[in-house]
């Protein structure tokens, strides 16, 4: 499949899943490539969960295969800021105090974004504790702008931009 599904809006996919067009499967591997082309040179993605991914994207396939209700981000690929508390996947907030931090819990958005049938791809990089307005920590370093490496791709969302 071609990378041009990365670059799909959310509504494009979901509606492309739903209508049996798609797997999220291939949509997870078409995704999880392009990361392993992008991700060396930009370092966005600072905790990868493909196994957690792929298991969860073909519960979600097998789910739509026996009808069951499907929810808003059904089988959508979604990387979650490393800000954000995911149970059993470690958690830095950018910080070397929290570098081996694996919390116990979600956090609310977490539960809702898995309610909601997303499919958890990792966790993107931050500032230190979200702090600042470039994306750049001790623990991963920096993270660069993936049209053009020589700019800045901001902050505090530098990873997920």
């Amino acid at each position: 499949m071609s990378n041009e599904l990365c670059f799909k809006t959310a509504v494009e996919l979901a509606g492309l899943i739903r209508a049996g067009e798609l797997s999220a499967r291939e949509l997870l591997e078409v995704h999880l490539d392009q990361i392993e082309r992008i991700n060396p040179q930009v370092n966005a993605i600072v905790t990868l969960t493909d196994d957690l991914a792929r298991s969860q994207a073909s519960a979600a396939d097998e789910s739509q295969a026996r009808g069951e209700p499907l929810g808003p981000l059904h089988g959508l690929p979604v990387a979650h800021k490393d800000l954000v508390a995911t149970a059993g996947i470690r958690t830095t907030w950018g910080s070397p105090i929290y570098a081996d931090f694996v919390p116990s819990e979600d956090a609310l958005i977490i539960e809702r974004l898995k309610a909601a049938g997303a499919v958890q791809v990792g966790k993107t990089n931050v500032p230190e504790f979200g702090a600042g307005s470039q994306t750049f920590n001790p623990v991963f370093g920096a993270c660069l702008n993936p049209y053009d490496t020589s700019r800045t791709c901001g902050g505090s969302s530098g990873g997920a931009a």
